[in-house]
């Protein structure tokens, strides 16, 4: 399905077979806009409404930190795999991985004490960030870190100085507060685990499963800075480092796998979408995959115009964001686990999204708007209600109103009704005869 867009921004319409194979739009797409100023996005790797968000994390706190990246810093803590895009509150920050040399460093510092820690300092100079890419050096350490990734797991590749002590930090006390968390060690190549926390979410959990090309030669778990015996621990405050053969000058890569219902899933997860070490290929895939959605829109004008109008549809596909595993198992409102037959979505921030998004995706995007519907309903099954501001099977109620209702009542007056129509209208009709947060007034007053 093809669109153009012509009236507002006088662009000229030129289709060509030829033009439309050999067109890339990722190169029109800049992830940096909106990382500065009171954006709130991220820079680093996302597939469409992908599950996966590996990206670079520069704050730690504050409202304009709500992505974890700020244009304005200089100073890079890890690579995490889960964030937000454009929110006005912060979460998220999942997993943070951080390649460093020389003697390892299990604590990042913040925020007094920065320069002691695990954390690099960098330049712009050296970042790139593309559709399905990013890459940076981290100055301190001069190692050159690239991550891209796959609608559920992601792979970084670390290339160090020659002959230098090999490290890599997997900090599970990062950013949120944290509530439960475990690192199990399988193997010499292999880790796995999770971490419950609280933040905008009350109640979020992340899986992972992470493998690393060369054997681990020495590691150290720490607990409230204090170092652990075994090989499966436990903790609120867990970070670790792991180190490798400084003889061997061939790069790192580290894939990982994550699932918000179980390590078998996010190992599940990792297995089907990335099956071995070739990180081109999966670069490729990725700037793939976002060209042939961009290409839904085929658009001309000048290049401002293009980079803005491609960079806005690009962030128009970072969220929802998938929520089940490759077999269809997902987490649900109930903080239990189910089998869905359809993709079932996170991250539904319905009074910013009704208005615009969704009309939008109604024509883009009309068997995944089916999905989102059905997503809705699964949400009201299991947790009573459709959703206000779901955030990983947290209902957050950020804001007010029901504009899960307008969603639904645009797409069926579209036609784009694959989904239980009757239980739809008893949802809604459950949802608009609701007291909290105003409604009462509404319904008394007859707004």
């Amino acid at each position: 399905m093809k669109f153009s867009i012509l009236a507002f921004l006088s662009f000229v319409l030129l289709i060509s077979c030829s033009e439309e194979k050999t067109r890339d739009y990722t190169y029109l797409v800049n992830p940096l806009v909106g990382t500065g100023g009171h954006g709130h996005t991220y820079p680093g790797v996302c597939l469409p409404f992908g599950m996966m968000q590996v990206s670079p994390d520069t704050r730690l706190e504050g409202w304009d930190g709500c992505s974890g990246y700020h244009y304005s810093d200089s100073i890079i803590f890890g690579f995490s795999h889960t964030h937000l895009s454009g929110t006005g509150c912060s979460d998220y920050g999942d997993i943070l991985l951080m390649p460093t040399t020389g003697p390892a460093r299990c604590f990042n510092g913040y925020p007094d004490k920065v320069s002691e820690g695990y954390a690099s300092s960098f330049s712009h100079e050296t970042e790139v960030s593309t559709p399905g890419y990013y890459a940076v050096v981290l100055d301190n350490y001069q190692i050159k870190a690239e991550l891209t990734a796959t609608q559920r797991a992601a792979m970084h590749k670390y290339s160090y100085p020659e002959n230098a002590q090999k490290n890599i930090i997997v900090d599970l006390a990062h950013r949120d507060e944290v509530i439960e968390s475990e690192l199990k060690i399988i193997n010499q190549n292999t880790l796995e685990g999770y971490r419950r926390s609280k933040a905008w979410a009350t109640d979020q959990i992340i899986y992972y499963h992470i493998e690393f090309s060369e054997p681990i030669i020495q590691s150290g778990i720490f607990v409230n800075d204090t170092i652990q015996t075994g090989k499966d621990i436990k903790g609120k405050n867990l970070i670790a480092y792991f180190s490798f053969n400084p003889n061997s000058n061939e790069p790192i890569l580290v894939k990982i796998g994550i699932s918000q219902t179980s390590i078998e899933g996010a190992k599940l997860n990792l297995s089907k979408e990335i099956t071995c070490n070739d990180f081109d290929k999966y670069v490729k895939n990725a700037q793939n995959t976002w060209n042939k959605t961009l290409s839904k829109v085929d658009a001309y004008g000048d290049s401002t115009t293009l980079a803005n109008f491609y960079t806005a549809l690009y962030h128009s596909y970072l969220a929802p964001n998938l929520a089940n595993d490759y077999d269809g198992r997902y987490r649900g409102m109930d903080k239990k686990n189910h089998t869905a037959n359809h993709n079932y979505y996170t991250v539904f921030s319905l009074w910013d999204t009704y208005r615009a998004l969704h009309p939008l995706m109604s024509i883009l995007e009309p068997e995944e708007s089916n999905n989102f519907v059905k997503t809705f309903l699964l949400m009201y099954k299991q947790g009573g209600l459709l959703p206000v501001w779901e955030l990983s099977s947290n209902e957050t109620f950020c804001m007010i109103g029901y504009h899960a209702v307008s969603v639904i009542y645009d797409l069926f007056q579209k036609g784009i009704n694959d989904y239980d129509k009757k239980l739809a209208f008893e949802a809604m009709k459950n949802s608009a005869m609701q007291d909290h947060y105003g409604l009462s007034s509404l319904k008394n007053n007859g707004y």
